[in-house]
């Protein structure tokens, strides 16, 4: 049974919200009074649509039903959870959550608020225990954290529906210890930022000199291992005990203006303003999502490689959803044909195009290679299999180009099991451009035990899951390029 989420309030925080419901299954009703709300989510669903599928190693599910509610009411009908994302007023959040229990008393609230505490957000509410802090960070559907804080109101109970929801939608839920204002996140994003307006008032910095010394030096620290951690490898083999004594007397100093804030007027504005313009005006607010979503897409591939930091987060998801899409197979298998599998999304990128502009030959059997990796994983042969010695190794490969594929096209991978037996995997991937295949690549693969350089029969773990998948496929018709050689004429 499809699971529904509401979401109430339609801008950037609210949109991500409602892409990453959408992208992981669940049906979105909406519900923003403001007239563009539908245009905005859309276009923040697209890019969505882009990047997440890039960070899983699964097939995804099937995309849920987006609708925009012409009422409160009518949006969180047949809902098991609400996410609210109005302006950070506190007035404005009581008022909705007052229209939202009147309708629905029993409803799970999450607030995406900044920095209210869930104690003020529940003042007046006849069911304070329903509304919690769910904070996320933008972009929703790519950035895994949500910090979860509750107040003595909310039961235990609510606070692990709220983590299992966050989970279940491939998010990091972080619960609050004590209630805070602005919680953890935030908090450092403040002092930082303060301590960033007194550098541009005190003509210290620009805004782009700024970004640079984050983004070029401990950003990037940050990024897989937080503070503690990267000052714990700063002290050396000494550890964290040597760095408090090397650096401790530091916090003494008159380094920071942290207990202090630069007035806020019309001129600092204009100078925050219209730095900011100069650095980054050149670019259109949809062009910077998709350049950010395409920097954080490697960088989290690379920590999920690693499986660290928030990559773990992705690997657990995918484990998760690997688990429901393998119990569903005898399902699969039962009936009488199946689809070809949808094993990856990929992106034509700059370094994959020739001189012609086109997507260079190398890269048509890479895409085929990411179709297959992603379909040994599915199966159990993955990173872990292969340390234990065993792994698949492609015996013969025939590739054809059908189409042409240019810089920015999305590609999606399938793959189609033509047969196997015990040591032998006999598969069909298509490279597809929308509804058009630019390549298709047959193969045989072999079961080889990598120490004794032969090939073995696969453990029945892994059989188990290859068969129903190769007993569905073979409804499937048969393509017309299997077993042809090279250079023979069509048709």
């Amino acid at each position: 049974m499809t699971r529904k989420a509401t979401i109430i309030g339609g801008g950037v925080i609210g949109g991500g919200w409602a892409a990453r419901f959408l992208l992981n299954g669940w049906d979105v009703a909406v519900f923003d009074p403001d007239p563009q709300a539908e245009r905005k989510i859309n276009e923040v669903l697209a890019n969505a649509r882009r990047a997440l599928p890039s960070l899983s190693d699964v097939p995804m599910p099937p995309e849920g039903k987006l609708t925009f509610a012409d009422t409160m009411a009518e949006a969180v009908e047949g809902s098991e959870y609400v996410q609210e994302s109005v302006s950070e007023r506190i007035e404005l959040k009581h008022k909705v959550y007052a229209q939202l229990q009147q309708a629905n008393p029993g409803i799970l609230i999450g607030s995406s608020t900044s920095g209210f505490k869930a104690s003020d957000l529940q003042q007046g509410s006849p069911a304070p225990e329903n509304i919690i802090v769910a904070h996320p960070f933008n972009p929703v559907y790519l950035l895994p954290l949500s910090e979860v804080s509750g107040s003595p109101k909310n039961t235990a109970e609510t606070v692990e529906k709220t983590v299992q929801i966050m989970k279940d939608i491939g998010m990091f839920p972080l619960v609050i210890r004590h209630e805070i204002d602005a919680f953890l996140g935030n908090r450092f994003l403040e002092a930082v930022w303060r301590e960033a307006l007194w550098m541009l008032k005190d003509g210290v910095a620009t805004t782009e000199e700024i970004d640079e010394s984050i983004r070029m030096g401990f950003g990037l620290r940050w990024g897989q291992m937080g503070l503690f951690e990267t000052y714990r490898i700063a002290g050396g083999e000494a550890g964290m005990r040597h760095f408090m004594a090397q650096f401790g007397p530091a916090l003494k100093w008159p380094w920071t203006k942290l207990m202090d804030v630069p007035e806020f007027n019309d001129e600092l504005v204009d100078l925050v303003a219209n730095q900011s313009d100069a650095q980054s005006g050149m670019y259109g607010i949809r062009e910077l999502e998709r350049i950010r979503d395409q920097n954080l897409v490697g960088f989290l591939r690379s920590l999920k490689d690693s499986n660290w930091g928030a990559g773990k987060v992705l690997r657990e998801h995918d484990e998760r959803r690997r688990d429901a899409w393998q119990a569903s197979l005898p399902a699969i298998a039962s009936g009488p044909s199946a689809d070809p599998l949808v094993m990856a999304h990929l992106q034509v990128l700059p370094g994959w195009i020739d001189y012609n502009g086109h997507m260079t030959e190398s890269r048509y059997l890479f895409a085929a290679s990411e179709t297959c990796d992603a379909f040994l994983r599915l199966i159990g042969a993955d990173m872990d299999y292969v340390a234990g010695g065993h792994s698949y190794y492609t015996a013969e490969s025939h590739i054809m180009h059908l189409d042409e594929a240019k810089l920015g096209d999305r590609l999606t991978g399938t793959v189609q099991v033509l047969g196997h037996d015990e040591k032998r995997l006999h598969l069909f991937f298509r490279i597809m451009k929308g509804d058009v295949a630019v390549a298709t690549v047959e193969q045989m693969l072999l079961h080889v035990d990598m120490k004794a350089g032969k090939a073995v029969a696969a453990p029945a773990k892994i059989l188990n899951i290859v068969g129903p998948i190769a007993e569905a496929h073979k409804g499937l018709e048969k393509p017309a390029a299997v077993g042809r050689y090279v250079g023979q004429r069509k048709g």
